[in-house]
């Protein structure tokens, strides 16, 4: 087999392939072993017919086809390989020539046009400047983390009063659309302020005490119905408000290995300097990026880009109403940065040398899983089986690199202050020592 590439542009090239006959003529030949065992022909033990009456019933041109459809995706991943061309999307392939009834021996010549993933040349990237937000741990921080740790060992108790921002409600919900019942739930208990229901619950039930009930409309998310907009109308069965136990010595050894309330609090401001310290973290991170994709040119394939700004609003559960030309090139400019960021991080980790540890990709998948609601081992399961498997890996590679590009980078604060971001980063002596 012989190929040759044609770049038309940076993100699209065109791959001629001549496959001489006596390369295609095994997959000609299991074409017609294959319609044999198919075709009963009286006389014939099946799989024994002759190919002059297999072609007398499905004719020469089914049977290149058939071979055809097999060897094509050899091919193509051949002419791939052997060029080093990365694909970004299905090719559109054009049958230039192949054995046909009158020249049954001819060679079989191909055309496939692909988008492919632009080459570039990485920039210096040791070094990259960014300014960050200043950390400041306020008294608030402190009490804020303290309320939270309250808040776990809480207790509630029913009040005599109408529901104000985060109580909790006992509530009996029903929906409606047209008149007709869709859905309903009885004693569901809800945090007033917490959105995580339906959007205008909220509003509804601020003020309402127990036995009293309010009407809104929303649209369902969820069910049969979800998007779809309907009257709900909830009534309030309890009113209950959390008791915070006092922040003492005793709460300090009920809720944490310290003796003391003081040594607790003294944790807790710890805590929130390093929660400051990772914001910082990823505000650096994120700049350090967009500065990298500054540093370089990046070819966009806006035929790739034009296709997943097609699945976006394709996509099972996208809103008709979202579909605007605003918000089209938005979701464009997210895709094409995403594109950008991708190829650029993907260049740095060949450059550094960066792998995917086991014990990170299972990390990845334990983190997302949480985000879907899922259980690690089924969204394991569900990404080997729908072919993503690949995606994790690349994922994982992508954020090593932007981390070895940020351990390089040069972060200072609002007020000129260089950045400690080895804790960030996941440098600090501890891991270094447990290494």
């Amino acid at each position: 087999m012989k190929t040759a590439v044609e770049k038309i542009n940076p993100t699209l090239a065109k791959i001629e392939v001549e496959v001489p006959f006596a390369e295609f003529k095994p997959y000609l030949d299991r074409a017609y072993k294959t319609l044999a065992g198919q075709i009963n022909v009286p006389g014939f033990r099946k799989g024994k017919t002759p190919k002059a009456l297999i072609e007398q019933r499905a004719g020469f041109d089914f049977i290149v086809e058939n071979a055809l459809n097999e060897a094509l995706n050899s091919y193509y991943s051949q002419a791939l390989a052997e060029n080093e061309l990365t694909p970004l999307a299905q090719p559109e392939l054009d049958i230039i020539s192949k054995p046909e009834e009158d020249a049954r021996e001819a060679d079989l010549k191909l055309a496939i046009e692909v988008a492919v993933r632009p080459e570039i040349e990485l920039p210096s990237y040791e070094g990259i400047k960014v300014e960050v937000a200043n950390v400041e741990v306020s008294e608030d921080d402190e009490k804020q983390a303290l309320d939270a740790l309250r808040g776990r060992f809480g207790t509630l108790k029913t009040v005599e009063r109408p529901a104000a921002n985060d109580d909790f409600l006992t509530i009996n919900i029903a929906a409606e659309i047209d008149g007709e019942e869709v859905d309903a739930a009885n004693d569901l208990s809800y945090q007033v302020g917490s959105g995580t229901m339906l959007d205008g619950l909220d509003e509804a039930v601020l003020g309402l005490s127990a036995d009293e009930d309010a009407t809104f409309t929303t649209k369902l998310a969820g069910g049969e119905h979800a998007g779809e907009e309907a009257t709900v109308k909830v009534k309030v069965s309890a009113v209950k408000e959390r008791e915070l136990p006092k922040a003492d010595d005793d709460f300090a050894q009920l809720a944490s290995e310290f003796d003391t309330i003081d040594e607790l609090k003294a944790d807790l401001a710890k805590q929130a300097a390093e929660s400051k310290v990772a914001e910082q973290g990823s505000e650096a991170r994120d700049k350090v990026l967009e500065a990298l994709v500054e540093l370089v040119e990046i070819p966009v394939p806006e035929k790739v880009i034009d296709e997943q700004v097609e699945q976006h609003f394709s996509a099972p559960g996208s809103e008709d109403d979202h579909d605007s030309e605003e918000h089209r090139a938005e979701v464009r400019e997210n895709t094409i940065t995403a594109f950008k960021n991708e190829i650029i991080l993907d260049a740095i980790a060949e450059k550094e040398d960066v792998s995917a540890e086991q014990s990170e990709l299972i990390d990845y998948i334990i983190t997302m899983s949480q985000q879907y609601g899922m259980d690690p081992n089924q969204f394991a399961q569900m990404l080997d089986g729908s072919g993503q498997s690949g995606m994790i890996v690349g994922e994982v590679r992508r954020s090593k690199a932007l981390a070895a590009v940020l351990a390089k980078a040069e972060v200072k604060d609002a007020d000129g202050k260089a950045v400690d971001l080895t804790s960030f980063l996941g440098q600090n002596e501890e891991a270094a020592s447990a290494e």
